[in-house]
């Protein structure tokens, strides 16, 4: 596969990607707060917090490539096992700062 393509591959595994990613954020956030945090959904999924675990185009790609090989729970786990204790290690930091 070429460069040019393999960037587009990229791009199209990491749009179906976010979508997956933001469906288990929202999800996660009504399972644990029990209300709508637009603010809390957007800090799990900025860039700039994607970025803390590698090239955030990359990280969605790799939930997106999850997804369409092994199911919806299969990248429910993923995010669960490998972004969410970030998250909520960086959401505790935020809250002792505020």
């Amino acid at each position: 596969m070429t460069t040019p393509d393999l960037i587009q591959r990229t791009r199209e595994n990491a749009w179906i990607g976010d979508a997956v990613l933001e469906l288990y954020v929202r999800s996660h956030i009504l399972r644990t707060h029990g209300k709508v945090d637009a603010e809390m959904k957007t800090r799990f999924t900025c860039n700039q917090f994607l970025s803390c675990h590698g090239n955030p185009t990359e990280v969605e790609a790799q939930i997106g490539v999850i997804y369409q090989q092994e199911g919806l729970e299969a990248a429910f786990t993923w995010i669960r096992d490998t972004l969410e204790p970030l998250f909520v290690k960086q959401e505790a930091k935020r809250a002792r700062r505020a």
